[in-house]
């Protein structure tokens, strides 16, 4: 609970970690976070990318960012 707590608290201010994930096909950006370290970030990161791609996603690429993020985390 504290560690969710703290996560939210971080996106609010814009200290929170993100991985933007963009796909050609689909045609799709994706937002995967929030996270409160860049190395945890890293640490998870790759096995949302095979779930993408188990999804069938090709030419994946990822920017790490930190920033506040909202609703929509899935833009078509």
């Amino acid at each position: 609970m504290t560690r969710t707590l703290i996560r939210k608290l971080g996106n609010k201010f814009g200290l929170a970690w993100w991985a933007e994930i963009e796909s050609e096909k689909p045609v799709s950006t994706y937002w995967y976070g929030p996270f409160l370290t860049k190395r945890s970030l890293n640490a998870n990161l790759d096995s949302f990318i095979e779930d993408l791609k188990d999804e069938g996603a090709v030419n994946i690429k990822h920017n790490i960012v930190r920033c506040k993020k909202e609703e929509p985390l899935t833009i078509y």
